[in-house]
């Protein structure tokens, strides 16, 4: 792509929105402006139309543009002031913990197990009842654990994601490396508008002192999606979360 902006790894057509949404939240494009032509983002982005499609469709989504028999508009402020939460910003795109990692060997599992009572209740499941579980470590260069995220998610999430659904069967938790990085953008896709909050806090136990972050993230409706509990080594880097809307 000409205007690359975010990790390679991620489908083409992430990168374009995320590069054209930069465009319209920076206002570099005026609400109620006609956006170029799809051969026009064609060219820029070197991509195919489809590609450019498909990002333009997440834009509506989002309640970024407007489309009609004559082209793709950014959206009026007004219009765009009644989005129905914020819009995925860059540093959103992967999932546990953000960008970064890529550079540092990490490793992932899915588990089905119970969440801890107070877990539970945050989730909406009965005590006892088990919900997919993911894990990811990720490593230093010396090989000791950098950062160490469990992520639980509710029976609603699980349900209305259908790529995260597809974890309820057995098979599809066991022999292959699970790959959540675009959860967020799964949530999007199936009409979900987030809002992620989060505490951070420092514990020190007897061993080494450690970084701590505890997230939420939430629908437009207040459903509980997930509940992330993230421990940082005192020596890894920080680490960023991004909204716009």
């Amino acid at each position: 792509m000409a205007e690359p902006h975010a990790s390679a790894a991620l489908p083409l057509y992430l990168q374009v929105a995320a590069a054209l949404r930069d465009d319209l939240t920076g206002r570099r494009v005026a609400p109620g402006s006609r956006l170029p032509s799809e051969r026009s983002l064609v060219d820029r982005f070197r991509v195919n139309r489809q590609t450019v499609r498909s990002a333009l469709r997440l834009l509506r989504d989002e309640g970024l543009v407007v489309t009609d028999r004559r082209g793709t508009y950014a959206a009026d402020a007004d219009a765009a002031s009644g989005c129905s939460g914020p819009v995925l910003a860059p540093g959103l795109l992967e999932f546990p913990s953000g960008g970064g990692g890529r550079d540092r060997p990490a490793e992932a599992v899915l588990t089905w197990e119970a969440a801890p009572a107070e877990t539970a209740g945050l989730l909406g499941l009965p005590p006892g009842e088990s919900s997919l579980v993911h894990r990811q470590r990720v490593f230093g260069a010396d090989g000791s654990v950098e950062r160490h995220a469990v992520s639980r998610f509710s029976r609603y999430a699980l349900t209305e994601v259908p790529e995260l659904g597809r974890y309820r069967r057995p098979e599809a938790r066991v022999g292959r490396r699970p790959d959540l990085r675009l959860l967020y953008h799964w949530m999007h896709r199936a009409g979900l508008r987030l809002t992620r909050r989060e505490s951070i806090g420092v514990r020190a136990p007897a061993a080494a002192a450690c970084l701590t972050v505890h997230r939420e993230v939430y629908d437009q409706h207040g459903h509980v999606l997930e509940v992330t509990d993230i421990r940082f080594a005192p020596e890894s880097a920080p680490l960023t979360y991004e909204f716009t809307g």
